[in-house]
């Protein structure tokens, strides 16, 4: 390594400082590791703590499912009961109705052989009036001739006589049976009526008893399959009670575990930037002793190119270009639609058209060199290279490589950036490229001032 012309040449400080650098690299990139990692936990504990939660909202809807089960079962079991005595009365009301029907069906069969025999009482009747008439008629003509036989013919007509009487009371019983038949015979003929218009409805009932009981027969069915999966819910609720408590001790020593690692991770990063900023602190060091490394020509620049911004800058505020309030303007207005977000403040615009001259040659001041941009004191970047400004797409990946103007960089890195008064600051960091690329550099800032308060500083990036 030749010397540069401002340092000695000191061999064991330029070790020293080489080997910083070097530590400075591993040190970032294990930190890098670990933020990964440390993303991991925590991504792991939301899902461990999710699936906590509903681990519980399992348990309480399958506890509440037990609930019902067992509800369902008792109900089941009542309404079997209730449906088995419903169906034994329809059955007992079914036996008598097809016994009642049976002897309804009889009484209309035996109506109908009292009617014919009154029938034949009625014909026989007839007879015994039309005789009746006869035996009249013949008393009648016994007492003529009674009558004309004189004397000897008077035992005759006594005779004659009683017949005629016994043939007048016959007469009279005929037609008084005769009327009583009548009587008789509409009162049969309406109960054979009535006994066919009961037989029928009872017919009907037998079928409708019939249906009934077989709808009585599915429905003892059908509650008893019922009640049958009801009592494998209940079983199978059980079970999963069962497992759910004894995966639960489990999930929370995971749960434990998980979160002691995050609490370690979060305790070994914290010691981690502890490292960085040692690392840093020790290139500073070296540097100031007089160390020499790879560095130094960028050094030289960095300061150089600070100076010249601040130099611009107030150039502008004595040409009344732009005010010194406006140029420390803190106000970041979000750019709508864009994504990630770009801001602006009252010098972008100032920035835009005097920074590029200054910032642009850095690009081919060495190889190495990414980019080369001014940020605020809170990381804010107006005017990036013009290969980083590009107009932004509806493709945040993209956007977040390539449109890196306007936007706050308020990360370890950029912030320190921003706020370090040191004439030098030489960090090491994973450059977020977008899509989880990354990739190592190096980050040196020098301060740029402005009438003596502090503005921010000049980034110069690039790689190991």
């Amino acid at each position: 390594m030749t010397a540069h012309p401002e340092f000695p040449d000191m061999p064991q400080l330029n070790a020293l400082a080489q080997a910083a650098s070097a530590l400075g690299y591993e040190i970032v990139d294990i930190a890098g590791f670990l933020d990964m990692v440390e993303a991991q936990a925590r991504d792991q504990r939301a899902a461990l703590s999710a699936l906590e939660r509903e681990s519980g909202a399992i348990e309480t809807a399958n506890d509440a499912a037990q609930e019902a089960a067992s509800d369902l079962g008792h109900s089941v079991a009542r309404t079997s009961e209730d449906v088995s005595h419903s169906a034994a009365l329809v059955r007992a009301f079914g036996t008598q109705s097809r016994e009642v029907a049976t002897w309804v069906q009889g009484l209309s069969d035996r109506s109908g052989e009292v009617a014919e025999t009154l029938k034949a009482v009625k014909s026989n009747n007839s007879q015994i009036a039309a005789i009746s008439m006869q035996v009249n008629t013949l008393a009648i003509n016994a007492k003529i001739e009674a009558a004309r036989a004189g004397k000897s013919g008077r035992g005759f007509a006594v005779v004659a006589e009683a017949i005629n009487e016994l043939s007048q009371k016959t007469k009279a019983a005929a037609a008084q049976i005769s009327t009583n038949i009548e009587t008789l015979t509409g009162w049969i003929s309406a109960l054979g009526i009535e006994a066919r218009d009961v037989a029928e409805s009872a017919s009907k009932l037998m079928e409708h008893s019939t249906q009934t009981d077989q709808a009585l027969s599915r429905m003892e069915q059908s509650v008893g399959d019922t009640k049958s999966q009801a009592d494998r819910i209940d079983i199978e609720t059980r079970k999963v009670r069962a497992a759910v408590e004894l995966f639960a001790p489990d999930m929370k020593e995971i749960g434990s575990s998980i979160v002691a690692t995050t609490d370690g991770i979060k305790q070994a990063h914290a010691r981690i930037e502890r490292l960085i900023d040692t690392s840093e602190e020790i290139v500073q060091s070296t540097a100031d002793l007089g160390g020499l490394t790879d560095d130094a020509p960028f050094v030289e620049h960095v300061r150089a190119q600070a100076a010249a911004i601040t130099k611009v800058f107030e150039g502008a505020i004595d040409q009344g270009k732009i005010s010194v309030q406006a140029l420390f303007d803190r106000t970041y207005v979000p750019i709508p639609g864009t994504a990630p977000e770009q801001v602006r403040t009252a010098y972008v615009d100032l920035l835009d058209t005097v920074l590029p001259a200054i910032q642009e040659p850095a690009l081919t001041f060495d190889p190495r060199v990414v980019f080369c941009a001014a940020v605020d004191v809170n990381g804010y970047l107006p005017t990036h290279n013009r290969k980083f400004s590009q107009p932004p797409r509806d493709d945040i990946i993209w956007n977040t490589a390539h449109c890196r103007n306007r936007r706050i960089f308020n990360d370890r890195v950029g912030l320190k950036a921003g706020r370090s008064t040191a004439p030098f600051l030489l960090q090491v960091y994973r450059r977020d490229m977008g899509g989880g690329q990354y990739m190592m550099m190096k980050d040196l800032s020098a301060p740029i001032t402005v009438r003596g308060q502090h503005w921010g500083g000049l980034r110069l990036a690039y790689m190991f």
